[in-house]
């Protein structure tokens, strides 16, 4: 039982403590962060949504330096390279209707919003929603004005064909290194004539020379498509698969993560049907058997201190999950890709 020294002394402490005052110095420190700003903390559910809750300039892609922003979070409303169920195009939409992700990583202990300049700068703009050519091609160049200004993207998706022109650009100078969770590897070859599809972006990256397979690890793998993933191996990526958790375990799983990835700059993309469809089953090509949400966090947490250039969230198909849990658990992955990016050892934290 409590004693009368102790409730006296949490009262003293706590019973006129206001919603941002803490004493110890961790809680004290996030609270001073998370408020700091002065900007009115307003009902979740009013005002413009938008991604992880960022401001909104979309005049951002337009000004010289990007407005200064270190971190852009982007849509990409783009599924005309899905192979299975359409809808992704979607994602973005449902994902900045998500309350309430954030601010605070308590695993990683960091408020992400408060060590950077961020802002959801809109969606990349399309000539034309019929051509998935055409699509291709301007998301390459929306990325390249981001490559050149030095700004780090996070990115929801549309479906997967999307990761390809954004890995392009990022990866003109230098190919990056990649952590890609997802159900299936996406390294097969022409489908109906294309090239260009979900299925395949992985390879394209590589042969483009933007991507290093040495250096890609791909963590959640299964289904019934594994004769298409010869180019993983023949490459040299590091395949996980599913079955590879049992006995490898969280810890394992990271650890070979983070040996192939290593200190190099290094981009995640994050596929939702990676996870079970009993967590995400708005996505195109679901694959029961697969990662818990909390799994798939654990796994992003170990990745703390490695170089994340950019990221993505891609497949949610919102109209395929009537408990929006899909659209929730991408949002939470974002924030966690983005704790991880502004903790990267190359990125200039704010105080």
């Amino acid at each position: 039982m409590i004693s009368v020294s102790k409730l006296e002394e949490l009262r003293r402490r706590y019973a006129d403590a206001a919603l941002d005052e803490a004493f110890t110095p961790e809680f004290r420190e996030a609270a001073t962060r998370v408020f700091q700003s002065g900007r009115a903390q307003l009902p979740p559910f009013t005002g413009v949504s938008t991604l992880l809750d960022a401001a909104y300039q979309p005049e951002a892609p337009q000004a010289p330096d990007f407005d200064g922003l270190q971190v852009a979070l982007i849509g990409v409303p783009m599924d005309l390279g899905v192979t299975n169920r359409a809808g992704a195009r979607l994602g973005p939409r449902a994902v900045r209707a998500v309350e309430r992700i954030g601010p605070y990583n308590h695993a990683l202990k960091v408020v992400p919003r408060s060590c950077c300049k961020v802002a959801d700068v809109g969606d990349v703009p399309f000539r034309s929603r019929f051509s998935l050519d055409s699509c291709i091609e301007d998301i390459a160049g929306f990325y390249d004005v981001v490559q050149a200004t030095g700004v780090r993207p996070l990115s929801v998706g549309g479906d997967h064909s999307i990761t390809f022109p954004i890995l392009r650009a990022l990866g003109r100078d230098r190919p990056v290194g990649l952590v890609h969770i997802d159900a299936h590897c996406d390294t097969s070859g022409k489908h109906e004539g294309t090239k260009f599809h979900h299925g395949g972006p992985f390879r394209l990256a590589v042969l483009e020379g933007v991507l290093d397979p040495e250096r890609t690890v791909q963590i959640g793998i299964r289904g019934p498509a594994e004769y298409l993933w010869e180019f993983s191996y023949e490459s040299g990526m590091t395949v996980i698969h599913i079955d590879d958790l049992a006995h490898l375990g969280i810890e394992g799983v990271v650890r070979k993560a983070l040996e192939v990835v290593g200190d190099g700059p290094t981009y995640i993309s994050f596929d939702v049907d990676g996870l079970d469809p009993t967590s995400a089953p708005g996505t195109g090509t679901p694959e029961t058997g697969g990662l818990t949400p909390r799994e798939a966090q654990q796994i992003l947490h170990g990745l703390k201190g490695v170089e994340i250039i950019g990221g993505d969230v891609v497949e949610i198909a919102p109209q395929y999950d009537a408990t929006t849990n899909t659209a929730m658990v991408g949002a939470q992955m974002l924030f966690e890709i983005f704790s991880l990016m502004v903790m990267s050892p190359g990125f200039n934290r704010m105080a």
